[in-house]
């Protein structure tokens, strides 16, 4: 158990839009509601990181950019040239998709080696990395096997969904991901998460950032508890 202040669960949240159609005022509302808010990340497509690392200068909200997003279809070069991409116009952190087509096949080597490239620029400029695996279409076998390739490799996160597929965090798989990933490895839960109760029973099942774009009615509702109950923090 652990004790959380508003401020805490706030600072778990990844506030995301990863719209195609998102637009310049979409991208200016979600940073000001990480702003105002306080959320650790705003999450969105790579070509959004110069303007939202602009909108967020001086300020402790990082720019979140999604490699390979949604799919995981595109080659080991083209990921680690989109994440270079991305952390020169300023993004900060980084969540890329992995190729389920290698998955799949149990082509563990390369998906190894996809892993450990993207990881390495991350660590090289001092960023977290976190490894989406698309829990809706993997077996319960390929999840595991996931955790022990990022085992080996040491990403920041592996992460549960992309919200984008056929869908998103369960409990289950949040658990599953924590009893299996190295201490070291955190759990990222996304996809499909719009209640106060969800994100709650998420951060119970060991998750240690949550990714939803619905991160403003989420807060809304759990200060409106905190209120109502009279306490400033919450035990999870």
């Amino acid at each position: 158990m652990k004790s959380y202040t508003l401020d805490d669960l706030a600072r778990l949240v990844d506030h995301t839009n990863l719209h195609p159609d998102a637009t310049r005022e979409d991208m200016e509302r979600l940073c000001d509601e990480a702003r105002r808010y306080h959320f650790k990340m705003v999450a969105i497509n790579s070509v959004q990181s110069a303007l939202c690392s602009c909108l967020l200068a001086g300020t402790d909200i990082d720019t979140g950019a999604a490699i390979g997003f949604p799919l995981g279809q595109t080659s080991i070069a083209c990921k680690v040239f989109e994440t270079r991409d991305a952390l020169a116009a300023g993004a900060n952190e980084i969540d890329y998709v992995v190729n389920l087509t290698e998955v799949k096949a149990g082509n563990w080597a390369y998906v190894e080696d996809e892993m450990q490239q993207i990881v390495d620029v991350c660590r090289a400029a001092g960023v977290p990395s976190k490894v989406i695996f698309e829990n809706c279409l993997l077996t319960d076998e390929e999840k595991i096997a996931l955790c022990e390739v990022a085992n080996r490799v040491l990403p920041t996160f592996v992460k549960t969904s992309t919200g984008f597929s056929t869908g998103g965090a369960t409990v289950k798989d949040v658990r599953l991901m924590r009893a299996h990933v190295d201490p070291r490895v955190k759990v990222k839960a996304a996809g499909g998460i719009r209640t106060a109760d969800a994100f709650l029973d998420m951060v119970r099942a060991g998750a240690e950032r949550i990714g939803c774009s619905a991160g403003v009615p989420i807060m809304d509702e759990l200060r409106r508890r905190f209120e109502e109950q009279g306490v400033s923090s919450i035990e999870l």
